[in-house]
Parts: C-alpha cells; structure tokens; sequence
C-alpha cells in the first residue's frame, strides 16, 4: 500500500515521517505526492494521503476530496476544512465542557462589489457597548478564520473597537474576552488518540517557542490539556490538530482551537518534541492504512465498486 504527502513548505517533518514510515516492516511505501489535473472518478494510487498545505492551494481541495470518494484515508478530512472557523470551534468546544473565553462574532465591515444592499437587509447594526459589555474590557478583536496572529488587536475602549473594525475590510472578526493569563500551554494532537501538552512561549507576529522541559509545567494542567484536545479532536473529527490554552489559576481556557495544518517542523518542536510528532503520525498511518477507514463526508457514502 502506498501514502502519499503532500507538503508545503517545510521540509523537515514530511522528510522525516516518509524516513520513518518506509523503515517499518508494516507493508507500506511512503512518497511525495505530485498531481497536475485530475479527471472526476480517476482511481487514486494511494491509501492514506496526508495534507501538510491544502488550506493555501484551492486545486488540492478539490483533488483530495476526489481522492477521498475513492476510498483514500485524508488526514485531515477534507470535507471538514469548509467548517474550520474559530468561532464554531469556540461554540463547539463549549458545548463540550471545555472552557472558553466569552466570544462574539460580528457581522464584515465590508463586502465584496457585487454584495448590494438587498443581500444585507437582515443586518442590524452592531450594538457597540452591548457587544463589548458581553466580553468586557479589555478583550481582543480577531479574524474568525485564519492564524499566525494576523489582523490581532487588544481592544480597551468602544472608541479602538470600532478603529480595528474600520480596518478589518472583508474579514469576519470576533470579539473575545481577553484572559490575562498565567501560563500557556499548546497540546498537539494526532489521530484522535494522542496528544502532547507543552509549555509555549506565544509571540505576537513571530514564532512562538515551544519549552523544551515539560517538568517545569503543572503536570495536571498537562493532562487536563491532553484530555481537552482528544475530547474536542474526536468530537469535530481531525487526526491532526493544535489547541492553544491560556492557563489562569487552575482553568484552561481554550484559545487556539481549530489548526487544519498546524506547525509540526523542527525548528519550532526541537529535540524534545519533534521525535513524538514524527512517531506518532507514522504509528497512526500504519493503523489507519490496515483498518479499512475512510473519511466521512455524509451519513451515506457511495460505496465502491
């Protein structure tokens, strides 16, 4: 059976999980992807494909579902990348028992031309003091869809909240109740069944640093957090997923929820942590490859023929 990666821009986590997967005797033959069209119902030669840079290339969305129908395991699921918006993973995690800070999600400040005023009649307009009485002050305005702490403001007055709404353009932001934290913790999850709570070093507009050390943290607040990320990442369906939580007295707040393609290389894991990524994913593969599974887009999936 084969598995095909198919990566981005980094080099050092798929270069490594092809390493490890093709030095196990469990039957499997690990490569780099490469596709340049695809006909609708073309078999695909793989059994599980891992997706390291979808979320950037619309045509490998559209391939991967494709290869999907045809009975290839995708990790993550491709039809549930259309729902990785940070508020349904705020509102899901709630629903889960996982705490989250107070969020409100806002109507776009701005629409794209051929958006008329017909499209907009249900809009009231935002009830500024309502809205940020809800999360209080200060709190943080934020994209509800993307990362890398893009388009991110600490909001303490209507006056800054309705500036960085001025300047937010087409994007869908949310207010968020903003947790003065004291520690922080980012849990890796793989394959619904493993994860990996680490002390991290957020940084605004840079690269956070994951702490090598894991006995400096409250072992507790490592397994609460490692009991969080497979609760929430079998209960939305990704086998690989980063959650962010924001430690204030002994509660761990889900931040970060939904990370489709979340950071894996070795320049941000280092020694301590990126050996566990790589031999986690490759156990998970060789799992799924054996047991037949297959993403679930529907309740009814076509069987094959």
């Amino acid at each position: 059976m084969k598995v095909g990666v198919l990566r981005g821009r980094e080099d050092s986590f798929p270069d490594a999980l092809i390493a490890s997967l093709n030095s196990l005797d469990a039957g499997l033959h690990a490569e780099y992807l490469h596709v340049g069209g695809t006909t609708a119902g073309e078999p695909c030669p793989y059994r599980v494909i891992l997706d390291r840079i979808s979320h950037e290339v619309p045509y490998y969305q559209v391939y991967l579902k494709q290869a999907s129908l045809q009975g290839t395991y995708v990790i993550n699921n491709p039809f549930w990348m259309n729902v990785d918006d940070k508020f349904f993973g705020y509102a899901l995690a709630q629903r889960l028992g996982i705490p989250v800070p107070r969020t409100v999600v806002l109507p776009n400040r701005a629409y794209l031309a051929d958006i008329d005023a017909g499209s907009l009649r249900n809009m009231w307009p935002i009830d500024w003091p309502a809205r940020l009485a809800e999360v209080g002050l200060p709190c943080i305005m934020k994209p509800a869809f993307g990362g890398g702490w893009k388009n991110v403001y600490k909001i303490a007055s209507v006056e800054e909240a309705q500036a960085a709404y001025e300047a937010s353009g087409t994007l869908t932001m949310t207010l968020q109740e903003f947790i003065d934290w004291d520690d922080y913790i980012r849990c890796l999850g793989i394959g619904r069944r493993s994860a990996r709570a680490i002390q991290y070093v957020p940084r605004p507009l840079g690269q956070g640093e994951y702490v090598q050390d894991r006995s400096r943290m409250n072992p507790e607040h490592l397994r609460r957090a490692e009991e969080y990320s497979v609760l929430f990442n079998e209960a939305i369906g990704y086998d690989m997923n980063a959650m962010e939580f924001a430690v204030r007295g002994d509660t761990l707040y889900a931040i970060d929820i939904t990370n489709y393609v979340c950071d894996f290389d070795f320049r941000s894991l280092r020694e301590a942590h990126f050996g566990w990524a790589v031999d986690a994913m490759s156990r998970f593969i060789v799992d799924v490859a054996h047991s037949g599974a297959r993403n679930a887009p529907c309740a009814h999936f076509p069987p094959l023929h």
